[in-house]
């Protein structure tokens, strides 16, 4: 019997998610100020979740190796 898809690789746990746990919403809207302990943890407004990544910098050559390529 083969491993399932989901368990092979342990860092694809940490992918985004769309859908964030009740505790993890109210981190989030506890850190904006947007919700105190006196409020209930029912009905909490949405919170957006966005995934942002980073590209790569493209390298800066060299005068060097501008010359060597002028070459």
């Amino acid at each position: 019997m083969s491993i399932d898809r989901s368990l092979k690789i342990a860092s694809r746990l940490s992918r985004h998610r769309n859908v964030l746990t009740r505790a993890e919403r109210i981190a989030k809207l506890a850190e904006s100020e947007k919700w105190s302990e006196e409020e209930g943890v029912f009905g909490l407004p949405k919170v957006a979740h966005r995934n942002i990544k980073v590209g790569k910098k493209a390298k800066k050559k060299g005068k060097e190796e501008e010359e060597a390529g002028a070459t």
